[in-house]
């Protein structure tokens, strides 16, 4: 357990005074920056990359993905379908909380109706689950509202809180993180993880320390991880390059090749599952700022497909990406189910004068006002890239303004549908294109769908595509489902993807890791020489 500090000093010069107490000669530690902070301690309080990168580490899902991006057994051991809509898993005797309480079915019920309960914002990793049933102390059932061919890769984001210490701490619900909400369980952890939480100085530095009493046997030799967020691309590589930091997974593009001509570092290569793309409002009935009295240009598949036509995603990838990145032309990256090389291929063409003919047809001969709203410390170039946007749009006729903030400011932002149009990244924990269609397509719904759905939007066919995807027990029929799903999100310009992220990690030579397309390292698999 532990209670994270909330003090917030800013100066760089201070995670790096923190990076020097760990010392250089602990082999054993890991420093490792990043461009963004953990947002809360909270396992089921935001869907962040990030935060489930780290805290993955402290708590523990009943399965989880192998080194092979197989499902292998966690805190359960053997689970049996006894029907379409009954899943029995056995649990794993023996573990233990890092307060010492013994890990039971209890908690397991407790855990997984917390997720399933608003306001929990991993409520699409329990998606197809009706109820939690206990069997015994160590055996509990999944009653599924419907077939569900991908349970276990959802569940593996489901992770486990001790059940007398959330209650003990009034930790009963989920952190209410949009709503800004303090409670004891974004400030404290008690997991059954590899690595139990030492402290958290949000923007700071987080420190944890290994497990001694950890069920399982780390292959690497990783006893501490200290992170320390540094937002600047500049800061991180400089803090690479001069041996202050061991690793980070996020090296800017425009160093890469230093990088890689540094002696003492290399580049572990590899493609993220994650698509970079541009979300509209398609609710409001009137576009704040935009200059159109009653009326949302958005609402139009012209004007989107204009917005579309003006983006140059060639010279995105040429120029703002030097080349790290794979244009999109869908919303689930390559390695994900349900991509096909068709989906892929441009909606439209690259052309700013056909689309300012669009924006004529449509109405808006002089264009109108847009607001683009981005992250500065979160995708590999996210600033950059909306700068680009910003003058494309510009230049085909919409007077688009940017504004960029920290991810602890724009997630809530997104949550609660505030942008007019905005730059997001979706990673794929399940590797199936229904996490992607039922969080971030699916309108606004019961168990998580829609829950980053930020510019909210409502097509009753679409939803009933993706629906039907949940429990539609035929491969070849779930497949055209999730095709259909994601070929209308497409040609409706719901969405405009830009590209998927390549995301090299860079470290020294010394450190030995498994790289991963979700972006999640593994301190238990990491050896530091």
């Amino acid at each position: 357990m532990v209670q994270a500090s909330t003090f917030r000093p800013h100066a760089i010069a201070l995670a790096f005074t923190a990076l020097a107490c760990v010392g250089a000669a602990q082999a054993a530690t890991l420093r490792w920056a990043g461009a963004n902070d953990i947002m809360t301690l909270d396992p089921h309080a935001q869907n962040h990359q990030t935060t489930h990168t780290f805290l993955q580490q402290v708590y523990e899902p009943l399965v989880r993905y192998g080194k092979d991006f197989q499902i292998e057994p966690a805190l359960a051991t053997k689970w049996t379908q006894i029907t379409p809509t009954q899943w029995r898993f056995e649990l794993r005797r023996g573990v233990k909380f890092h307060d010492g309480a013994p890990f039971t079915a209890d908690d397991v019920v407790f855990s997984l109706t917390r997720i399933m309960t608003p306001p929990s914002n991993m409520m699409t990793s329990t998606q197809s689950i009706q109820e939690v049933k206990k069997i015994d102390d160590f055996t509990v059932d999944l009653i599924l509202k419907g077939p569900s061919p991908i349970l276990l890769r959802e569940i593996s984001e489901s992770r486990i809180m001790n059940k007398a210490w959330a209650e003990k701490n009034n930790a009963v619900k989920s952190q209410n993180y949009a709503a800004k909400e303090d409670v004891f369980s974004n400030r404290n952890t008690n997991g059954t993880g590899a690595y139990i939480t030492v402290s958290w100085q949000p923007d700071v530095k987080l420190t944890l320390k290994k497990n001694p009493d950890w069920w399982d046997k780390p292959t690497g030799n990783v006893d501490e991880v200290v992170f320390t967020p540094l937002k600047s691309a500049a800061a991180r590589t400089a803090a690479l390059i001069s041996g202050q930091v061991d690793f980070m997974i996020d090296p800017p593009p425009q160093d890469q090749e230093r990088i890689k001509k540094t002696p003492e570092l290399k580049l572990l290569e590899g493609t993220e599952n994650r698509t970079i793309f541009l979300g509209l409002d398609l609710f409001r009935d009137e576009l704040p700022g935009a200059g159109t009295p009653g009326k949302n240009p958005l609402k139009d598949a012209r004007v989107r497909k204009a917005l579309y036509m003006a983006i140059d995603s060639d010279g995105l990838h040429k120029r703002t990406m030097r080349g790290m990145s794979i244009p999109a032309g869908t919303m689930v990256a390559p390695m994900v189910h349900g991509w096909t090389k068709e989906l892929e291929a441009r909606a439209a063409p690259y052309d700013p004068e056909a689309a300012k003919k669009l924006l004529t047809e449509a109405g808006y001969p002089s264009g109108f006002s847009l607001k683009l709203e981005c992250p500065n410390d979160r995708y590999v170039n996210d600033a950059a890239i909306c700068q680009a946007v910003t003058a494309m749009w510009t230049r085909a006729g919409v007077k688009t303004t940017l504004q960029t903030m920290p991810m602890s400011q724009f997630s809530p932002r997104i949550q609660t549908a505030e942008p007019s149009a905005y730059l997001y990244g979706w990673g794929v924990a399940t590797f199936d294109a229904l996490y992607t269609l039922n969080s971030l397509i699916h309108s606004k719904g019961a168990a998580g769908a829609g829950s980053n759905n930020g510019g909210r939007i409502a097509d009753k066919a679409l939803d009933a595509k993706i629906d039907a995807a949940k429990v539609e027990p035929d491969q070849a029929k779930r497949d055209a489902l999730l095709n259909d799903a994601l070929s209308i999100t497409k040609n409706e310009f719901y969405t405009l993807p830009l590209h998927h992220q390549v995301y090299p990690w860079a470290m020294r030579k010394g450190i030995d890791t498994v790289y991963r397309a979700d972006a999640r390292p593994i301190p238990a698999w990491t050896t530091v020489k």
